[in-house]
């Protein structure tokens, strides 16, 4: 199984998630009841939402072996830790990682902007996306109507680039949902808007 290339730089989100370092990358309503069945889609009134996926990935509830199992085909595949699976979709020039616990249960999901490159055809959307349509590249006007604005935004950086973190907690659509998303993105500069360059979702646990 091919590993993910050494070196291949990704950004990190800075925000207030506990998170492992990256070995291989550093790069990332209506009130939902709280007892939601695993099926639930997420739900949006006016310009609150929540979140519940992220590449058709559940954060405590989904286990490594559906990750295994949706992306077998098509990506290279990197078991970086035994509490850490990644897989490179170079094509797109994207990164997945999840962070497991002991059981192999999925407790952080991640996708990231990747430099890695290669020459492909062009190529459907990623499937890497949020519950609600979010993907990396997209406009953060965008992230705003899916989620309203941002319990918070702070400055971070990358390389010497000026980067915002988009913080979203979602504690008040219960305790059984994914309780934060982070969203890093590009600052909007010149008439040009900000751009996701990373999305993590965390579950309860965290």
């Amino acid at each position: 199984m091919p590993s993910l290339p050494k070196g291949d730089p990704f950004v990190s989100c800075g925000g207030t998630l506990l998170r492992r370092a990256l070995p291989l990358l550093l790069i990332a309503a209506p009130v939902v009841v709280a007892q939601q069945k695993p099926d639930a889609k997420p739900t949006t009134t006016g310009h609150r939402a929540n979140e519940l996926s992220l590449a058709g990935l559940r954060p405590g509830r989904d286990s490594q072996s559906r990750a295994v199992a949706l992306y077998k085909e098509g990506f290279s595949a990197s078991e970086l830790s035994k509490d850490q699976s990644g897989w490179l979709d170079s094509c797109r020039h994207l990164a997945l990682t999840v962070d497991l616990d002991d059981a192999k249960k999925i407790q952080v999901i991640r996708v990231a902007h990747s430099t890695t490159l290669q020459d492909c055809v062009p190529l459907p959307p990623s499937p890497w996306k949020t519950g609600l349509g979010l993907r990396v590249s997209d406009t953060t006007a965008r992230m705003r109507q899916l989620y309203g604005p941002p319990d918070s935004k702070s400055p971070s950086t990358r390389d010497g680039q000026p980067l915002e973190l988009w913080y979203y907690a979602f504690d008040w659509a219960g305790p059984d949902v994914p309780q934060v998303m982070e969203v890093l993105c590009t600052r909007e500069q010149d008439g040009k808007p900000g751009r996701v360059v990373e999305i993590t979702l965390a579950a309860p646990s965290l």
